[in-house]
């Protein structure tokens, strides 16, 4: 097994721009694909059967990869994706976030054929990560866009696209930057408040899967750098992984507490991190 991360570049971080490969114990192995059609990458995921990784590429296109970093399906560019967050949804569907369209796409898995939206263009001010419950209740946190504009709450629709929520969460000191469901259903959210400010205040909050109510606060001890956090995972180990402005922070989601840095890269502007099997897996 391996950690993946993607780094942002450039205008978006001044990172890497590529699809980075780390060993559980943070070591880094390298870029896992060197295609030239994976740049600026955003949204990764990993199919059921955890043969194939999706990755979301500046490029205006979806790739899907094996475990040899091979680009096994391709959707060709696609003008004016912008694709931001990626996830599976519990039907097979590949779902990814459109950020200049303000909604969500999904692909089918082989990642034929035109993207579909699952929610109206213009949804929300700026999508900041999603996630599918089993029942299909899709979470989108609804955060603050480059430009400022935007609000800081999440969204609920049923797995019909109806709303169910515009704010399923009341909480003055969120700014959302991804979204995940824990094992217990309960909804994770990345957050830095207020976004961009030097002096913001990053976390990892649990919100109450039926009322919304914060459960608790995930965070490093003081003098722990952890800025602009983005994606948020769960390992094999069931610990609750996020990526970072040069780091991977793991915390026992159990009892809260935080573990470790467990990847540590200056410039690493990581945006999404799963786990993926090595080849010889």
């Amino acid at each position: 097994m391996q950690i993946l991360v993607t780094s942002a570049s450039g205008a978006n971080g001044d990172g890497y721009g590529s699809l980075l490969s780390f060993s559980l114990d943070g070591t880094a192995r390298g870029t896992f694909s060197a295609d030239p059609r994976i740049t600026d990458p955003r949204g990764l995921s990993v199919s059921a059967n955890r043969r194939l990784l999706y990755v979301n590429s500046g490029s205006d296109r979806i790739l899907a990869l094996d475990a040899a970093g091979n680009v096994v399906r391709d959707t060709g560019e696609i003008p004016g994706l912008n694709a931001g967050g990626g996830n599976l949804a519990p039907d097979g569907t590949y779902l990814v976030g459109m950020r200049s369209a303000r909604t969500i796409v999904a692909f089918d898995a082989d990642l034929a054929g035109a993207p579909q939206n699952v929610l109206p263009a213009g949804v929300v001010p700026f999508p900041r990560g999603f996630a599918s419950a089993e029942d299909g209740t899709l979470y989108l946190a609804s955060g603050i866009g480059p430009g400022g504009e935007g609000e800081n709450s999440i969204a609920v629709f049923d797995a019909d696209g109806t709303p169910l929520a515009s704010r399923f969460i009341s909480d003055d000191a969120l700014s959302p930057l991804d979204l995940a469901i824990a094992p217990n259903g309960n909804i994770i959210v990345s957050s830095e408040f207020p976004f961009r400010a030097p002096d913001a205040v990053t976390s990892i909050r649990e919100y109450d899967r039926s009322s919304g109510n914060l459960v608790r606060v995930f965070a490093p001890p003081p003098g722990v750098g952890f800025h602009q956090p983005r994606g948020l995972r769960f390992g094999p180990d069931g610990h609750l992984y996020c990526v970072a402005r040069d780091n991977v922070m793991a915390f026992d989601f159990g009892d809260g507490r935080f573990l470790d840095s467990v990847v540590h890269m200056p410039r690493l502007n990581g945006q999404a991190i799963v786990f993926f099997p090595l080849l010889a897996d």
